[in-house]
């Protein structure tokens, strides 16, 4: 959480009226504080030279869009990312999702939904900072190792970079290993929100965990679909 509990925020677009409006929304609403970058390499440079809650980064800047701006901060950052896409462009949601955004708002953009979306994810992150540090706060199940204060993974003791979003969906189906989770309570878990027709964020994190997770020791997925029903994580 950014100076005296005040959520500490990014935006990077090159729409300078788009900027405007949310930067006065967001102060308007009050418990923010509001930065802007138009333009990726500056929201980049900022991004690393400044600690921020959460980072709003539109898709389509010029010379260096914002995929190209996400995987340039996936370098080093997990700072939670809000993508901002063209209204029912489901290709440029799940890319987004897929290099590593936590979630996305459609443009043109309503700014009520914006700030209820930074402050879902500042809810989670804010709930998992604040855990106990105890012995026990972790899990382990199988060849993995979740840590719940700290939002990290292990796999047989090697660190998997994740985001927030990325635990929180495992963190879900680990819990239940061995029983399917629905879409929709994985969505209210990991993204505060319920899931809306032909969403899919929930299976474009997924897929980000297969990745980043492999296959069990024996070679079966580990993170199995259940056609019809959600997903299952393999219990062992």
């Amino acid at each position: 959480m950014g100076t005296d509990n005040l959520i500490n925020v990014l935006m990077v677009d090159d729409d300078d009226v788009l900027t405007e409006s949310v930067n006065a929304y967001f102060l308007s609403e009050g418990g923010f504080t509001f930065t802007s970058r138009n333009n990726g390499e500056a929201g980049v440079e900022a991004a690393i030279s400044q600690d921020f809650d959460v980072i709003i980064l539109d898709v389509t800047m010029p010379k260096m869009n914002g995929f190209e701006t996400l995987k340039a901060l996936r370098r080093y950052k997990d700072t939670p990312v809000i993508m901002l896409t063209a209204r029912g462009d489901d290709l440029d949601r799940i890319l987004g999702l897929e290099i590593g955004a936590d979630d996305y708002v459609p443009k043109p953009c309503n700014l009520r939904e914006l700030v209820a979306r930074v402050r879902a994810i500042m809810r989670r992150v804010s709930a998992r900072s604040d855990a106990p540090e105890i012995d026990d706060n972790f899990l382990i199940v199988g060849d993995l190792k979740l840590g719940f204060g700290s939002f990290t993974v292990e796999k047989n003791g090697v660190p998997v970079l994740m985001t927030s979003t990325e635990f929180m969906v495992l963190e879900k189906l680990t819990n239940m290993a061995g029983e399917v989770v629905s879409k929709d309570d994985i969505s209210r878990h990991a993204l505060g929100r319920r899931l809306s027709l032909y969403d899919r964020s929930v299976d474009a994190h997924i897929v980000n965990l297969r990745k980043k997770l492999g296959p069990m020791a024996d070679g079966q997925q580990r993170i199995k679909t259940v056609r019809g029903r959600g997903y299952l994580y393999v219990s062992l």
